[in-house]
């Protein structure tokens, strides 16, 4: 059953980086570098069913919550929610556009987005807000945050991890994607990160390390997330790569924010779909 289910989850990490580039072509803008490194992450939170939720119902009182901190990866959520019927997917043909509801950066007005989001750090701490209401009104639902590594050189991430150990928020789940890349160069040459376990293990919170591509890894460690027994937040540091999936524009700092144009975007799709027959 699981090897059925894993290798479902690797075809259709591959359908959303499809869906992602071609969407952001159109578009002829959007964050697809950022977008590619995240993929895996939440094709198994959504698709793999960790997540409770409900594409007819988008408020339904019983969901847990995810909240995409790093909102530049809006492409990759837009169609995932898309794909899972939230609404029609012809709707996604309006990214990036005057007149439509999908903006670059993380929107609410899109159904299943629980938070516009651009500024860094914000969303981080609206979740910690939430699952703290979560557990004052005695409610079993989990909150799913996803940063961004260069997310972790603002001061309010840390003053909210303090926050959410200090208050025991054991329903809070923090994933960050670490592809090691910033808007300018890799954040180790920038201001260094690491080590990022003993960071957050210091701010009092569980800490789990994988590999971010792996759906198997995925899938595991947040399916611990939900059974595990613990008084601490769970931070998920998931090692993941810029532009996953097309070469050329793979751990380039210059492809940050950029969607393909003229020559390229032959170029991007022949690579993608090398990528998919290779793995």
């Amino acid at each position: 059953m699981k090897r059925e289910l894993f290798y479902e989850l690797k075809k259709k990490s591959f359908q959303i980086r499809k869906m992602v580039l071609e969407m952001c072509i159109k578009a002829g803008t959007g964050h697809v570098t950022s977008s590619l490194s995240c993929i895996e992450i939440l094709v198994t939170l959504y698709h793999g069913k960790i997540l409770k939720f409900n594409p007819k119902n988008p408020d339904w009182d019983g969901r847990d919550r995810f909240i995409l901190s790093k909102g530049q990866a809006s492409p990759a959520l837009y169609v995932i929610l898309g794909d899972l019927g939230y609404f029609d997917k012809k709707d996604l043909d309006k990214f990036a556009q005057i007149d439509g509801k999908f903006g670059v950066h993380l929107q609410n007005s899109v159904p299943g987005v629980e938070l516009t989001v651009g500024s860094l750090g914000q969303g981080f701490g609206v979740g910690a807000g939430v699952a703290l209401a979560a557990k004052m009104n005695k409610k079993p639902n989990l909150v799913f945050a996803l940063l961004g590594d260069g997310e972790c050189y603002e001061g309010s991430i840390w003053e909210t991890a303090m926050f959410a150990a200090h208050n025991n928020l054991n329903n809070l789940v923090a994933i960050i994607d670490r592809n090691y890349l910033c808007v300018t160069d890799f954040t180790e040459n920038l201001v260094k990160l690491e080590p990022m376990e003993d960071k957050w293990s210091s701010f009092g919170w569980e800490v789990k390390r994988i590999d971010g591509h792996s759906v198997e890894k995925v899938y595991e460690t947040l399916d611990f997330a939900r059974i595990r027994k613990s008084d601490k937040p769970l931070v998920i540091i998931a090692d993941t790569v810029k532009g996953r999936g097309i070469k050329c524009i793979t751990n380039s700092p210059l492809w940050h924010g950029m969607a393909p144009k003229g020559k390229d975007i032959e170029i991007c799709r022949n690579e993608l779909e090398r990528s998919y027959e290779n793995e």
